[in-house]
């Protein structure tokens, strides 16, 4: 069996539905001990991936995220300096004996997600979620600590990987990253799924949903998503709106317009989309979604 089947099936027992690209990819990143860059709009799935990754192989998942103003501190570590305080104080106590050197040891650093992901025992799965929204020195931050395989913390001294996680780092797009991370990761471009792999999306994930009302649901997705949209909905606005669907006993949605109309809300989020879709385009749609 090939490296790509094997990781499509690895990933559809927690649920995810993975094409032959992605599942190569990600046997190429743990084979060949690269991260993963991860690109597409809000909504493909890039996030859930890692998560998936992660049930899947049973091992834990570590998620950093991103952010504008992210350092080192938060990303690596920090020292608790509530409790050095404590301890400070203790030593002023009759008889104690503390050493300055002692309040930088191990037992009092605070593991942030990058240093955690590289001590762990078994290999976990880190997750550095939207790194297009750190800035450029965070990237270049990271660049070092990926390359190198070891941090330095000055008190302590360098910590060398105990074991090297499966990184997967996720990119909407907002910025242009560094063309050196780029050569550092493997990368894919995800898209919206087309209608065949929603509907296997959907009997994945939807539960009972028929075949009929997964079809219906995955082709007004895909005709809804060519609209002039501010935010097009994702997979997970997709699994929403089937549950509501499902819970309101909709077997077609060419049945009740009406209703179908009101459980928009499940999939356009903000009062523009909501307005550019009014019922008359909303049974259009439907029609040829049925």
């Amino acid at each position: 069996m090939s490296e790509a089947v094997d990781y499509r099936a690895l990933l559809a027992k927690a649920g995810y539905v993975a094409d032959d690209i992605l599942a190569t990819a990600l046997g190429m990143a743990e084979r060949l001990n690269r991260p993963l860059l991860l690109e597409g709009e809000a909504g493909v799935g890039k996030t859930f991936v890692a998560r998936a990754l992660a049930a899947a192989t049973e091992r834990r998942l570590i998620r950093l995220q991103c952010y504008e103003g992210l350092d080192a501190g938060h990303a690596l570590y920090e020292w608790n300096y509530q409790r050095q305080i404590l301890e400070i104080a203790r030593s002023k106590e009759p008889g104690a004996d503390i050493r300055d050197d002692a309040l930088f040891s191990e037992r009092f650093l605070l593991k942030r997600p990058l240093l955690e992901a590289i001590t762990q025992p078994v290999a976990p799965v880190l997750l550095i979620d939207e790194i297009d929204r750190a800035d450029e020195e965070f990237e270049a931050f990271l660049l070092e600590i990926l390359g190198d395989a070891q941090v330095t913390i000055p008190e302590l001294g360098t910590i060398t990987a105990v074991t090297w996680p499966t990184v997967i780092l996720t990119s909407n797009g907002t910025r242009d990253l560094s063309d050196a991370l780029r050569r550092r990761c493997l990368f894919h471009y995800m898209g919206f799924p087309d209608p065949a792999t929603e509907v296997r999306i959907l009997q994945a994930r939807a539960g009972d949903i028929s075949v009929k009302l997964a079809g219906q649901i995955a082709r007004f997705m895909q005709s809804l998503r060519k609209q002039d949209l501010r935010k097009s909905p994702g997979i997970a606005e997709t699994l929403d709106w089937a549950s509501a669907l499902m819970g309101l006993d909709i077997e077609d949605l060419g049945d009740d317009v009406e209703s179908v109309h009101a459980t928009l809300l499940c999939v356009l989020k903000t009062r523009e989309d909501q307005a550019a879709i009014p019922k008359e385009v909303l049974e259009r749609l439907v029609g040829q979604s049925t």
